[in-house]
């Protein structure tokens, strides 16, 4: 009987964080990607929900353990998390953001999750994680600015018309590249390591000894300077039609960065639950990129449309402005293992972008409910988590 009730507690606490995923991928992680692409024209709001399926479950697989391995095990000490709690958690986060889907209003997911997590935890008798609570904090508050300040000053470049524009996107590609040669991977390394290109195609020459910082570092700018090149020469040649696949590039780097930071909301609480399962972590993984892929194909582009058209309408350049911070600031989250909201990375990036042209202003309104919905979901979803499992735990 014990047996069943825990196989059965697990189907239910599965069950919530595909839910989890649904919503990420309806939302956040399968929307925003593609956003700026489509307010520009370059892609349309069906292809972009397909397209990002596919990246978004690829990130999930490829670059998702460091963000799943701090959701579910980082935010409370001195505890693990019940069955229960897990279950209470996901589907109290997952409704708050489903809400949002259906309103129109982008939810913050990575804040809904987080603040339901830690208050379930906590309700149990956790501690808090406060240096944890540090590093994820302090994203959190730069992404605004560093984020929609880069755009900003990115798309007022590339509209300057002392600079030549195919330099500019140049220098872009060569930032881009630069980031994507060193982007670590599992499947690139030994069993139970990741390796970046960059490592990977020096082991190819000496397999025995890994590169020091400076050959890393000289690989990596080879690399991108080559792409870099390429990339301006092209823009020479065909500036609309280079700006375009550009543009569709970054969204797709962008969707596989989406999969990788957001699939950790979803399958990261069911980590502690699953230590007496021995089920592989990549097999967890693939579970929450499958669910991220259902939300994208099914309920994404109602987001993307929102997104693309309601903040700003933007075109090539300023989209490539905002898609650029998005990346790098992605798979710095990525790497550092901190949750963070997509829809917050690409909103900020949108409105800095969007303010960079006089003529093409900015919802101050869709801004301003943004912002409290972001903050509400923080808020609600901790509170209603820790309500709701103390009277249940209180009840049962």
């Amino acid at each position: 009987m014990l047996a069943l009730t825990a196989v059965v507690t697990l189907l239910l606490a599965v069950v919530g964080s595909l839910f989890m995923a649904w919503t990420i991928g309806a939302g956040s992680s399968g929307s925003t990607p593609f956003a700026p692409a489509v307010g520009a024209n370059a892609i349309s709001v069906m292809r972009a929900g397909f397209i990002v399926g596919l990246l978004g479950f690829a990130g999930a697989v490829l670059q998702g353990a460091n963000v799943s391995e701090t959701i579910g095990g980082e935010l409370i000490r001195g505890v693990t998390l019940s069955p229960l709690a897990v279950i209470i958690g996901l589907f109290t986060a997952a409704a708050l953001v489903a809400v949002g889907i259906f309103t129109g209003y982008p939810i913050a997911t990575a804040f809904t999750v987080t603040g339901a997590m830690t208050s379930v935890g906590l309700a149990l008798g956790g501690i808090p994680a406060w240096d944890t609570y540090g590093r994820i904090v302090a994203l959190w508050l730069l992404i605004p600015f560093v984020g929609g300040g880069v755009s900003y000053a990115t798309a007022r470049i590339l509209a300057s018309p002392r600079i030549p524009t195919d330099v500019a996107i140049g220098v872009l590609g060569v930032l881009t590249a630069l980031v994507v040669v060193n982007m670590e991977f599992t499947v690139l390394g030994p069993p139970g390591e990741s390796r970046s290109l960059a490592v990977a195609l020096w082991s190819l020459a000496d397999a025995t000894v890994g590169p020091s910082v400076p050959e890393q570092a000289g690989i990596s700018l080879a690399l991108a300077g080559g792409s870099g090149i390429a990339l301006r020469r092209t823009h020479a040649a065909s500036a609309v039609a280079t700006e375009r696949r550009f543009l569709l590039a970054l969204g797709c780097l962008v969707a596989f960065s989406a999969g990788a930071t957001q699939v950790g909301l979803a399958v990261g609480p069911l980590l502690p639950l699953l230590d007496q399962w021995t089920i592989p972590l990549v097999a967890v993984l693939a579970l929450g990129g499958i669910g991220l892929l259902v939300g994208s194909w099914t309920g994404a582009p109602r987001m993307i449309k929102a997104l693309s058209q309601d903040y700003s309408s933007l075109g090539s350049k300023r989209s490539i402005a905002a898609l650029v911070p998005s990346f790098v600031i992605a798979q710095t989250a990525v790497f550092l293992g901190v949750p963070v909201s997509f829809n917050e990375i690409i909103v900020s990036a949108i409105i800095g972008s969007g303010y960079a042209a006089e003529n093409s202003p900015v919802s101050v309104r869709k801004m301003r409910n943004t912002t409290v919905a972001w903050v509400g979901s923080l808020c609600l979803s901790g509170i209603c988590s820790y309500i709701i499992i103390t009277v249940v735990t209180a009840v049962s």
